[in-house]
């Protein structure tokens, strides 16, 4: 369900957060702000994403900052927030001995519903995830994948106000991501649930999200709109040429572009705003190499991704 009134409020906001384990700044001076909807929160693993989501549910005290969840201080009231949370973690929490629809509706109980209801909710959900016929297996007998869906069922049992979903694509085959994000998706539109979609991959955020908050290495490298933040990009050419690669690279980094592979034997070139394709044919012409394709691109959150970690 999402919150009443609460479409400028953000659903979740992290002021100054730092947190330290011994030696190591897991996060550093953290502000980030969740609007309602779907929100990504992207970076590489050891970004420092999973310290962020227990921070807001309270599992993990901060060295300095302010949290707020759903409007409530989450150093003051952390189990008033968790009633009001879903939370799909990263690693396994089965257990052993117990078929799926005991564990889910074990799990509702936990979070306060009803004997009843949290059967019947286990039910349900169950069967929105796709695990219906699978129910009555015990969950230690489940593939990854469907490991991955029974952590989903057990987050939204209790129809919380807020889901924290991390890594819920892990260890999944390509069918069982798509329709794992096609879930995703419809919680987030056709069932209005607000939610933080944690992950590394770039193409799960952007299947997801409107928005994302960028991690790097403990600290916030960029926020905003999808849409915004590759608005707000400079212009991106796909450029293919003959020759010294390398060379042509290094010459285009020092007249100020960046460079991206693709994989595909393709350069992604965003120019500075000055630049246009005659400077990059001008440009390759100086280095006696030869373009042998060239056009403009649609910006994507891989650039605006590369970008925000370029400037760290």
């Amino acid at each position: 369900m999402s919150i009443p009134g609460s479409e400028d409020q953000p659903v979740a906001s992290l002021d100054n957060v730092s947190v330290r384990f011994g030696a190591q700044e897991a996060l550093r001076d953290v502000s980030a702000s969740f609007a309602p909807g779907a929100v990504g929160l992207l970076g590489p693993n050891g970004a420092g994403k999973s310290t962020l989501l227990k921070v807001l549910l309270g599992f993990v005290t901060p060295t300095a900052g302010r949290m707020d969840v759903l409007g409530i201080d989450v150093a003051a009231h952390p189990q008033r927030i968790r009633a009001r949370l879903g939370y799909m973690p990263e690693s396994d929490g089965h257990i052993p001995g117990m078929n799926a629809v005991s564990f889910v509706a074990y799990c509702g109980q936990l979070a306060g519903l009803p004997r009843s209801d949290a059967m019947q909710r286990a039910h349900e959900v169950l069967h929105y995830v796709g695990l219906g016929e699978a129910r009555y297996r015990n969950t230690e007998t489940y593939s990854t994948g469907m490991k991955q869906r029974i952590k989903l069922a057990q987050a939204l049992v209790h129809d919380p106000d807020l889901l924290f979903l991390d890594e819920p694509t892990n260890g999944m085959d390509p069918k069982g991501r798509e329709e794992m994000l096609e879930l995703v998706v419809d919680l987030a539109t056709r069932k209005s649930v607000n939610l933080i979609l944690s992950s590394h991959l770039l193409p799960d955020v952007e299947a997801t999200c409107d928005r994302v908050v960028v991690m790097h290495q403990g600290t916030v490298a960029t926020q905003g709109s999808i849409a915004d933040l590759k608005g707000l990009r400079r212009q991106v050419f796909e450029v293919r040429i003959k020759g010294d690669v390398d060379t042509f690279i290094a010459a285009l980094e020092a007249e100020g572009a960046e460079c991206h592979g693709t994989g595909e034997d393709l350069l992604r070139v965003l120019v500075t705003p000055d630049q246009g394709p005659r400077d990059l044919f001008s440009l390759a012409a100086r280095q006696q190499v030869q373009v042998r394709h060239l056009r403009p691109s649609v910006p994507t959150l891989e650039d605006v991704f590369a970008e925000a970690i370029g400037e760290e």
